[in-house]
This record gives structure tokens, sequence and C-alpha cells, in this order.
């Protein structure tokens, strides 16, 4: 089996934070971080086929002479909008980065070149980020398998024969194989969440409204997707959400606080503490042999933590709250694939599955929407009476253990038959469907050296608390954190 050989270059082993740190306190040029990353890409990328689009190397090393050069006379960009000075960094292919490539992972958008910067590229460029490229994603980001037509198929950063998740596969494997310092993605149905759960990383979904999307055809009803963060360390997380977060006028809903809120994250007493873990929902959810041994197993590191851990029910119709979903995604996949389809012969160059969504939702009806959209009412007020027990849930990340990376989606989990193309990810959507806060933390190997990771679900807006849990787990599993790609292989 191919696999990613040892980090050779210690900065490129370096967490995002001291890679930070040691910038700043010039222990280390721009140039010299640029150039270990470069080498390090040109070593790794040809066999996971993470990163796309990449800029010419002469170009990217003379904009860290220029970052240097800001270093020089004590110029750097203070206090957290500094944090990634000279720092490399691929944006999710997409989100638009102007002068680059935004292909959506579809032929139709091949060529295109955007024209400015998405509101969350912007604040990381200004925080210093030397943008490297994109990250690969699947075709308009359905599915949690990274393929597709332009560039083909994201491989697992622990097994090359398996898929890396999605749709930020790419993000999670240039994480995990040590080409990027820190990530960022998006969340629609656990994109952040499963790759970083199958490249044994951290991916955090943040809450409904904390990281605003710009430009976007619609800022009220499309509220299920968000950009967010992924990194190795909870810090690095939590660093890179303080820069994306906070309020813009432009997006309306976005929630009105300062990102700043997540540069530091103070101890949790967990002694007190209750997580409700939900399974499998009794069973509901097909889930493959060992996945909810393995998280079973993590789980017991928060009771070494002092943390009470109690089996519990979802305790409403999980297949309502299914058919609810299905219907808001319908509707908002078919907002973003009808513009494709102005000229009838773009469907022979979109992916069947994009095509299915935007033909499911073609009957839907206004009172159809009202009616699924009061079952998402309810299911969120029902999710509030859960955490008057609990402060936190817990769920896997998912239902199947990394798989074959010539599989489009598996088919079927252990018998049971997947009637979507997306039904075996039905384990992400209770976070997603509620608005709630939720990262993914690695949880373990599975039988075949295969990671899996653990969804921390978070009370309305309570990142920091999310962030906090994860933190504390981190400091109890760092057996399993300090396994890499290569380690794994041995």
């Amino acid at each position: 089996m191919k696999i990613s050989p040892q980090p050779g270059n210690p900065v490129t082993a370096w967490t995002a934070t001291e890679l930070s740190r040691a910038i700043h306190a010039r222990r280390v040029s721009c140039r010299e971080v640029m150039q270990a990353y470069l080498d390090r890409i040109a070593q790794v990328n040809p066999i996971h086929n993470a990163l796309v689009s990449l800029q010419e190397p002469d170009n990217l090393l003379a904009q860290a002479d220029a970052r240097d050069a800001q270093l020089a006379p004590g110029k750097s960009r203070a206090g957290s909008m500094g944090w990634m000075h000279g720092m490399p960094q691929a944006i999710k292919d997409l989100a638009a980065v102007q002068g680059l490539p935004t292909t959506l992972g579809s032929p139709l958008m091949r060529e295109f070149v955007a024209r400015e910067d998405g509101l969350m590229v912007s604040r990381m460029k200004a925080a210093g980020c030397i943008v490297i490229g994109k990250s690969n994603t699947p075709e308009f980001g359905l599915g949690s398998h990274t393929f597709n037509e332009v560039f083909g198929v994201t491989r697992n950063a622990y097994d090359p024969s398996k898929s890396a998740g999605g749709s930020s596969g790419g993000a999670a494997v240039a994480l995990a194989t040590r080409m990027l310092p820190v990530a960022d993605g998006s969340d629609f149905m656990g994109s952040l969440r499963n790759p970083a759960a199958w490249n044994n990383v951290f991916g955090l979904r943040p809450s409904q409204g904390r990281v605003p999307m710009w430009p976007v055809q619609d800022v009220y009803l499309s509220q299920l997707g968000t950009e967010g963060p992924m990194g190795r360390t909870v810090e690095d997380v939590a660093r890179l959400l303080s820069i994306q977060a906070g309020w813009d006028a432009r997006s309306p809903l976005s929630i009105a606080e300062d990102g700043a809120q997540f540069l530091s994250l103070p101890a949790l007493d967990t002694t007190q503490l209750r997580i409700g873990w939900l399974g499998d929902l009794g069973a509901y959810l097909p889930m493959e042999d060992g996945i909810l041994a393995t998280c079973e197993q993590a789980l017991r590191r928060f009771e070494q933590l002092g943390c009470a851990v109690e089996a519990t029910a979802l305790g409403t119709p999980a297949d309502r709250v299914w058919l609810a979903w299905l219907v808001w995604r319908r509707a908002l996949v078919a907002s973003r694939i009808a513009p494709f389809l102005v000229h009838g012969s773009n469907r022979e160059k979109i992916k069947p599955e994009a095509l299915w969504e935007y033909d499911q939702a073609q009957g839907l009806s206004a009172s159809g929407f009202s009616a699924a959209s009061a079952q998402r009412t309810a299911f969120y007020q029902h999710m509030l009476t859960l955490f008057e027990r609990y402060d936190f849930l817990a769920l896997p990340a998912a239902q199947v253990w990394p798989f074959d990376a010539g599989e489009r989606w598996p088919a079927q989990i252990n018998g049971h038959a997947m009637d979507t193309y997306h039904r075996w990810m039905e384990v992400v959507i209770y976070a997603t469907f509620a608005g709630l806060p939720c990262i993914s933390v690695p949880a373990g190997f599975g039988p075949q050296g295969l990671p899996m990771g653990l969804q921390l679900i978070g009370r309305p807006r309570g990142d920091r608390a999310v962030l906090q849990l994860a933190q504390a787990y981190e400091g109890v599993a760092q057996d399993i954190l300090q396994i890499t790609p290569s380690q794994q292989a041995r």
C-alpha cells in the first residue's frame, strides 16, 4: 500500500499556532515556511490529490518575501488579525478567491476565475495567509466522497485506496498529511465532520450564522450550509474560527458576536458535565461493525475527565426528521443547480446525484416546504429539551468506515439498502437541521487501521463550550492524535 512519507521538515510538522509564533518571533522566515510546504506538497500531493489549482512556486515565494519584509521593521499585522501571517493556505474549491479558478468540481465551471474574494477568504487574507491554491471537493460539494471530473479523486490520508470523505475531503487530507497547517471547509451534510473523522483531524461545524457567507444567492433561507475551520489541534480550530466568525451586514442572520472570544479557551470543569450518547438512535441508523465500539471507547475518555456519559434516545421520530430534511435539502440544492440548467444541454455535464436533487424538487410546493419548516421547528424545540438534561450530545461522525475510492457512494450498510446517495450520512443531519455547533473529534482506529470520529453537539450558539470540551478530550487522547498516516502504515 502506498502511503505518505513521514513529514521530513519539522516546519510542516508544527501546529498552525506553533508556526504562527515562530514566524512572528522570526525563528523561521515566511520564505522558509513556503518552501517547506511546497516541498511537502510536491512529495505527497501526487499520492493523495488533495490540493488543486496550485499557483506558481516563484509567485508564492515572492509573496512570502513580501510577508518577510513586513516583519522586518516589526510591522506584521497585530494581534489575532495577524495570526496567519505568511501561512500557506488552500481554500476549498467552493469558495471564491480572486484571480484563482473556482470550479465547484464541475466541468461547467472548469474555466471560471473568480473576480472577488468571498467573505471568509477576505478575512483570512486580512489575517495574513498566502493562498497557494484550492482544496479538492466533490462536484457542487454534493456527497461525502471527494471526486469530480475536473480534478479526479482525493484519497484518504491513511489509505490512498479509500475515500477521503467530503465535501471538505481535500482540506482534511492536506491537514493530515502536513500539506497545510490549518484548513477551511464548509458543512451542509457533515462536510467538515465526516472528512475530519476519516482523516484523524478536528472539524467544527459552527452554529448557524457564526461564519457568514458572501456572496450568495440567498441570505434568508440557505442556512443549512456554513463555512468553518479544520485543524490538527483544537487550538488551531478555535484560532481560525476567530478569524472566520463575526457579523456582516450583508448577511442579516449572522451572529453579532466578536470572533475574538475564540482566541482563548479556558479549561472547562468537566466533573459536572453530562453527555447524552445517542449512538445509532436505538438501531434506527445502520452502522458498520466496529463504529459504535470505537466511539464508545472514546466516550470512556470523557468519563476519565469526570463527565457523566449516559445512553439516551433521540426522543422524537427520526424518520420524520429525515423526511423534512429531504425537503429542505432538495429545495436548497435545486436552487444552486438551477442556473446551470438554463441550457438543457448542460444536463449531460452534471453529476446524476445533483440532477436527482434538482428533479426531486420540481414537484415541491410552498405548502410542502412550509410543512417541512414546521417539522424542523418542532425538532429544534425538541433538541432544547434534551439540553435541559445534558450539556452535550454525542453521535458517531459517520455510519461507515472509509470505503473504496472507486465507489460513488455506499449502496448498503450491513445489508440495509440506501435509498438515496446520501442516506448513509444521515447521522450528521441533526446538528445541521437544528443549527447547533458540532465538532468531530478523532475517536480511534478500526480493525483495518482506518480512522473514525465522534460528533459532540452543543447548545445553541455554544461554539466556545464545544471547543472547550474538545480541548479537554484532546488532552486525554494524545495516543490517537499522534498516529500519523505513515505511522499507521507500519
